[in-house]
């Protein structure tokens, strides 16, 4: 049964570790700023404790594996897991940089990781948890890694249509390019979560308990509409609509101008920069006791 999960899961794992991971790799504090308020929301909504035991689902390059580390102090232990090898160096490296004894790094894909049992006293992932091929599958293995009432907590994307941030590009490219086929519900992807229905349905169906989804919206930190274009080719539903459709160079240099176009409708008159409200889904539950 494992090596049927791994197999489904296979198409993820190749396109973080040759496509997404080495494109965020390549420029992680410029995504990670994106994301600077959806990460203190998180970090808010997890009243970690020192001495605690955490796992950290889909880490990437560490941008909140260091902030667990310093909440749970020297008494606790991150466990830190993701699946593509570009971005999990990334995160060796910083953890090295700040000497960081009290955190292990996995790489391996936690839809079927052999987690210790019953071991950890909280779960979580910022935006780490939409990419599993069986994610009931998956969040049930999670759940068997938490000791008995210990919680889950998780940030994922909400809905496309709530996210400006993407749809400024998106709606050009798709102006452009046609709009992308038609897909099965909830594909593994950025946008697999944004039914909080489906959300609670599949923590239900994982054995969780008190599941609760919060709507928030942080302000998502982009740069200048240059930067921001660039952006939009290289992650998230743009880039996968071009990766889909394969325009030929000069139709690709169009859609850049356009989307530049586009971000410079919308950015900051002071500063120059793209500041546009997000919505995220702040996701809790409990393994019950």
């Amino acid at each position: 049964m494992a090596d049927e999960a791994q197999d489904a899961n296979a198409v993820v794992r190749r396109y973080w570790n040759t496509v997404a991971g080495p494109r965020w790799a390549a420029a992680p504090e410029a995504r990670e700023r994106r994301n600077r308020e959806s990460l203190a929301m998180l970090l808010d909504r997890l009243h970690l404790a020192p001495g605690e035991q955490v796992l950290e689902i889909g880490c990437g390059t560490g941008a909140l594996t260091l902030p667990l580390a310093a909440a749970v102090g020297a008494q606790g232990r991150v466990v830190a897991v993701d699946i593509a090898e570009p971005m999990l160096a990334a995160a060796r490296s910083r953890v090295a940089a700040q000497g960081l004894d009290n955190v292990t790094l996995h790489l391996g894909d936690a839809q079927v990781f052999a987690f210790p049992p019953a071991a950890f006293d909280v779960a979580t992932s910022r935006m780490g948890v939409m990419f599993f091929a069986d994610p009931a599958a998956a969040f049930r293995n999670i759940a068997g890694a938490l000791k008995p009432g210990a919680r889950l907590v998780f940030a994922c994307w909400g809905p496309l249509a709530e996210n400006r941030h993407w749809r400024v590009a998106y709606d050009v490219a798709v102006r452009r390019l046609g709009p992308p086929a038609p897909k099965p519900a909830h594909e593994p992807g950025p946008m697999a979560f944004g039914d909080p229905d489906y959300v609670q349905g599949l923590l239900a169906q994982a054995g969780f308990t008190a599941i609760a989804v919060e709507r928030a919206h942080p302000t998502i930190l982009g740069g200048k509409p240059a930067d921001e274009a660039q952006q939009a080719l290289a992650m998230g539903p743009t880039a996968r609509l071009i990766e889909e459709k394969n325009p030929d160079a000069a139709t690709r240099q169009k859609l850049v101008r356009e989307i530049e176009t586009a971000f410079a409708a919308v950015a900051d008159p002071g500063s120059g920069e793209v500041r546009l409200q997000g919505t995220i889904f702040l996701v809790s539950a409990r393994r019950p006791a």
